[in-house]
């Protein structure tokens, strides 16, 4: 610190702190602890910080061919599931970012929706939609029916059709009820407010099936929220075609989709596990070895530990539309 070379050369330390604005008190405080300077942006020496060839192997990590598409928060689960810990997420992503490989993104605003549906295991809170698929033809599109369970994110079922039908749909449910053993009365099938969501075939099945019927409410797309993130993880996933050549092509490419997301895709919503690791009751013991995993690194090196670990918790609940206390289970 350069209060000592001003002593040795026979400067009072006191004036010296006059002129630069801290207290001899603070500067005889610091050395008591042993530290060398406290002032904002002075250089300070992390003793639990990561090495350079530990930082380097983060990067390198990082922007491997089998990560350059995931972000942290996606990467620390994988390793943690191989048995393997490198640093923290939030270290991932402080390394990254002084490396400046980190993308914002703008959310936008949020908004308060007042009716609320809830699920707490899976064949409880069911969600479906059907959207375009473009072909070579300009204004003529395929139908991608697709249901997904809330609870788990698994797509319980999808179909490719060249028109928009209420008994397609119909028939689709009442199959998927049969195919997944769903109880009677247990069920709430959310949709918005399409013709073959709100038809009288559609809702007499519902009926018959014993499925409650829940719909979005006019003009509000988030009210269908799960299935409207779903549809966009699928037109955004990596390889999929501005326009389909024939039917057969789009069945094939949502086919290999669906098996992508329901047994490779670890979800962020659902603690960083697939889908049908979730549906299935799997999900406990990969989030216990994950956990493990955290545990034994932090006990090898537990001063780069300042709090507790990582918990890698399953999320008990889902609500779809939270706010009112009107709930479903």
């Amino acid at each position: 610190m350069f209060l000592d070379e001003a002593a040795n050369s026979g400067c009072r330390q006191s004036f010296i702190c006059e002129k630069i604005g801290i207290s001899i008190r603070s500067v005889q405080n610091w050395r008591k602890k042993g530290i060398k300077d406290l002032r904002k942006g002075a250089a300070k020496h992390v003793s639990n910080k990561l090495n350079e060839k530990e930082r380097l192997e983060v990067v390198k990590t990082a922007c491997c061919e089998r990560f350059r598409d995931y972000t942290p928060c996606e990467i620390i689960p994988i390793l943690a599931g191989e048995g393997k810990y490198m640093a923290s997420e939030s270290t991932f992503y402080r390394i990254l970012r002084t490396e400046d490989l980190i993308v914002r993104k703008v959310k936008g605003p949020s908004r308060n929706i007042p009716i609320e549906l809830k699920a707490d295991g899976p064949n409880r809170l069911w969600s479906w939609d059907i959207t375009y698929l473009k072909t070579k033809i300009r204004g003529r599109f395929y139908y991608l029916y697709m249901f997904m369970d809330v609870w788990s994110r698994a797509i319980m079922g999808w179909e490719i059709h060249e028109t928009e039908d209420k008994y397609i749909s119909s028939a689709m449910m009442e199959r998927l009820c049969l195919e997944h053993s769903v109880d009677k009365d247990k069920l709430t099938l959310h949709a918005d407010n399409g013709g073959p969501m709100k038809n009288a075939t559609m809702l007499a099945v519902l009926q018959k099936l014993g499925v409650s019927d829940s719909f979005s409410r006019p003009r509000v797309s988030n009210d269908n929220a799960y299935s409207e993130s779903l549809f966009r993880t699928l037109k955004y996933r990596a390889g999929y075609p501005a326009s389909f050549d024939n039917l057969e092509g789009a069945k094939e490419w949502v086919r290999r989709f669906v098996e992508w997301y329901n047994f490779e895709h670890r979800h962020s919503g659902i603690g960083y596990v697939t889908p049908m690791e979730r549906h299935q009751g799997k999900d406990f013991n990969v989030l216990a070895r994950r956990q493990e995993v955290y545990e034994t690194a932090r006990m090898k090196h537990p001063e780069r530990w300042s709090r507790h670990c990582r918990k890698w918790e399953r999320p008990v609940v889902v609500y779809l539309k939270k706010g009112d206390r009107r709930k479903i289970a």
